[in-house]
C-alpha cells in the first residue's frame, strides 16, 4: 500500500463529506445563499462531523477491503491499556482544570460554570450529571467520529512514511484545518468565537498528546477517542478558554508536556522502546 495515496484519499472523503454539509451552513450564515429550504433541511442534519470516520471506513475498504476493516473496528475496542488508563483520564482534566485554577488563583474573574447550572437546572447531583454529560460527550460531540481517522488512520498509517512526531503533527494540522467551515457559521463553542489560530494550535499539540497515547496503547482507537472526550467533557466542566489567562495557561501547559513527551520518548517512534 502507498501511504500517501492512502492518506491523500482519507483526506478528500472527509473533507468533501464534511464540508458538504458545514459549506452551505457557513454561506447560509454569512447571508451569502439563501438557500432553497430543502438544503437547509439537508445540512441541518448536522452530519458533518461523522467525516472522518467516513472518510476511515471508505478509505480502509478501498484499499483493503473488510480485513482492513476488521482490524480497523478491532482497534475501536482495544480497551486493555493498563497504566495509560490513568494517563488517558486524567491528563486533560489536570491541564484544563488546573490552568482555570492557577488563572482564579491571580485574581481572574470566575466565570460561569455551565455544568454546575445545567445539573442544578435538572435537579441531579453534580456527580451522576457530569457522568451523564461525558457518556454524551463521549458518543456525540466528536470523540467517536474523529479519533477513527486523525489517530486511527492518518498518523497509523503516515507512521510508515515519516517519524511519529511528524505523522502527529500533519493530523493535528488536518484536524485543525478540517474545522475551518464552522469558524463561519455563528456558532456559540468558543472555540469559534475566539481568534482561529487557537484551535489549530489546541489541534496541533492536543492531537500530539492523543497521538503518544495512542501509540503507546498500541494503536488503540479506543485510548485516542477516550482522550479526545476526556478533552472536550473537561473543556465543559472547567471553561478555561472563557478566562483570557486561563487559556493562555493552558497553552503554556500543552507546550510543556509536548516538550516532555517529546524529550523523554523522542520524535522518532514518540514510545520508550
Amino acid at each position: 500500500m502507498k501511504t500517501k495515496n492512502n492518506v491523500l484519499t482519507f483526506i478528500l472523503i472527509t473533507f468533501g463529506f464534511s464540508w458538504l454539509f458545514w459549506v452551505p451552513q457557513a454561506l447560509i450564515a454569512q447571508n451569502i445563499w439563501n438557500a432553497p429550504e430543502a438544503v437547509q433541511r439537508f445540512v441541518g442534519l448536522n452530519l458533518g462531523g461523522y467525516g472522518p470516520l467516513v472518510g476511515a471506513i471508505v478509505t480502509t475498504f478501498i484499499y483493503q477491503r473488510f480485513a482492513g476493516l476488521k482490524e480497523l473496528f478491532k482497534r475501536g475496542v482495544m480497551v486493555r491499556l493498563g497504566k495509560w488508563w490513568w494517563v488517558t483520564l486524567l491528563i486533560f482534566p489536570v491541564l484544563i482544570g488546573g490552568s482555570l485554577g492557577l488563572a482564579l488563583l491571580f485574581g481572574n474573574p470566575i466565570p460561569d460554570f455551565p455544568a454546575v447550572a445545567e445539573a442544578a437546572q435538572m435537579g441531579a447531583p453534580l456527580p451522576v450529571y457530569l457522568l451523564i454529560a461525558f457518556v454524551v460527550v463521549f458518543f456525540t460531540t466528536g470523540p467517536l467520529q474523529e479519533e477513527f481517522g486523525w489517530r486511527g488512520y492518518v498518523v497509523e498509517h503516515l507512521q510508515n512514511k515519516y517519524s511519529a512526531l511528524t505523522a502527529a503533527v500533519i493530523a493535528g494540522l488536518l484536524w485543525g484545518s478540517w474545522h475551518a467551515p464552522l469558524f463561519f457559521s455563528n456558532r456559540e463553542e468558543p472555540y469559534y468565537t475566539n481568534p482561529a489560530w487557537g484551535l489549530m494550535l489546541t489541534t496541533l499539540l492536543v492531537g500530539i498528546i492523543l497521538a503518544w497515547i495512542y501509540i503507546n496503547t498500541n494503536g488503540s482507537i479506543f485510548a485516542a477517542i477516550l482522550g479526545h472526550a476526556m478533552f472536550n467533557w473537561s473543556n465543559y466542566v472547567f471553561p478555561a478558554l472563557d478566562v483570557d489567562a486561563a487559556g493562555l495557561i493552558l497553552f503554556g501547559l500543552y507546550f510543556l508536556i509536548v516538550g516532555y513527551i517529546i524529550w523523554q520518548y523522542g520524535g522518532k517512534t514518540l514510545t520508550k522502546e
